[in-house]
């Protein structure tokens, strides 16, 4: 049977002793600070942290108030906010119940957000154009996180369901607080310096307020991110975390998990597809040879290959038929050629001046063989000779009358 001292409290009582005491010793009370971990579950009530540079308190926003707000409340608004302190006793915590929120502008924090964003923008670190496309099938990649955290273990979980043909490196990093700043420098260092040279970096850490995740929102950490010259992965907090390392890396991931989804193939996308290409390739193969069958078929069924010696007494009749044409039209030919020139003979014959001799005429030629028909064209004592139809008569001209 259990003990306890006479003076002994119960865990409840003592809270209620706290609750009665920080309650009755703060009234309603105007709080200023910056809003952080601003969250929206469907009750309709608002949960947050309220803060500054050195400590926050939990604040709440019942319904009924947060209805009669102005304006929507966004992470990094300053604000100054009227409400009671409350002890909540089954979490042994303190809050602020909230009934009036005047808006003050943006946080520090959120300030130095925007004015680095613009800046780096500005210079082209966070353009379209600079991202390069992260390897299909990794070999070797990079993870640059804590060694204790969460996110390893989600990232390992969520890559082992994924692809396990890849080497994964952990590099060790802080990813809060003061010193995450140069950490993370000399790990993207130390990542470009592995040996063999990794095909992919993922930079991750698990979910936090914009404190938390402010290492990765210092302009020597982005710019050291957009200068990698390894393809690399942004996986820091959740999905509503955005950071300037997000911005100036090749790919954002919401999540840690969502790390691996976007660095590492999927297995069973890749079976499927290997199942569907070699379902799609056996088609296509058998409509080929289906093809190719109907061919040969076709082609089988021809005459020149069921009886190819046909064919050749076919072409050989043909020659054979076109030999004896070829001689036929060549004789007729030879026939009309005989009978055209038998012709011309005759005609030739009738028009020959030989043949005049032979009815007794005869034909005078000069001494150079030209025949004279003008007494002009030769003198005295020049020679002529007279052909006649049996011989050859020479004469010497003793005169010549026109």
């Amino acid at each position: 049977m259990a003990t306890t001292e006479p003076n002994s409290v119960s865990v409840s009582e003592l809270t209620g002793h706290i609750k009665a005491i920080l309650e009755g010793t703060f009234p309603s009370i105007w709080v200023s600070g910056e809003i952080s971990d601003l969250v929206r579950p469907r009750s309709g009530h608002l949960y947050f942290t309220l803060k500054d540079e050195t400590s926050q308190i939990r604040g709440v926003i019942w319904r009924s108030a947060a209805q009669r707000l102005k304006e929507p409340l966004k992470d990094g608004q300053s604000v100054l906010c009227f409400g009671d302190v409350e002890v909540y006793p089954p979490r042994g915590t303190y809050q602020i119940v909230i009934r009036k929120v005047q808006t003050q502008g943006q946080g520090g924090l959120q300030a130095a957000f925007e004015k680095l964003q613009v800046k780096l923008h500005q210079e082209g670190l966070f353009s379209a154009e600079r991202k390069r496309d992260l390897p299909i099938f990794p070999r070797r990649i990079g993870v640059i996180t804590s060694s204790s955290g969460a996110a390893i273990q989600d990232f390992l979980q969520a890559a082992a369901h994924r692809w396990r043909g890849t080497e994964i490196i952990i590099i060790p990093s802080l990813v809060q607080g003061n010193e995450a700043v140069g950490a993370l420098v000399k790990a993207l260092d130390f990542a470009h310096r592995y040996r063999p040279q990794l095909d992919a970096l993922v930079l991750t850490r698990g979910g936090g307020s914009l404190e938390d995740l402010w290492c990765f929102n210092e302009e020597a950490v982005v710019r050291a991110v957009a200068a990698s010259t390894i393809p690399i992965v942004s996986a820091v907090g959740h999905e509503i975390d955005v950071t300037l390392c997000d911005l100036a890396a090749d790919v954002r991931a919401l999540t840690p998990t969502d790390g691996a989804t976007k660095v590492l193939p999927d297995v069973n996308t890749l079976q499927r597809r290997v199942l569907n290409l070699g379902q799609r390739l056996g088609r296509q193969a058998r409509v080929i040879l289906d093809a190719r069958r109907s061919r040969l078929e076709s082609l089988g069924s021809r005459a020149a290959l069921k009886r190819p010696h046909d064919v050749v007494l076919d072409r050989t009749r043909r020659l054979d038929e076109l030999d004896s044409r070829a001689r036929l039209a060549m004789f007729s030919q030879i026939r009309l050629g005989r009978a055209k020139l038998s012709a011309s003979a005759a005609s030739l014959s009738a028009l020959s001046p030989l043949d005049v001799l032979t009815r007794g005429y005869s034909v005078t030629l000069s001494e150079s063989g030209q025949a004279l028909s003008d007494p002009a064209e030769v003198a005295a004592g020049q020679r002529i000779r007279t052909k006649l139809q049996k011989g050859d008569l020479w004469s010497v001209i003793e005169q010549e009358k026109p």
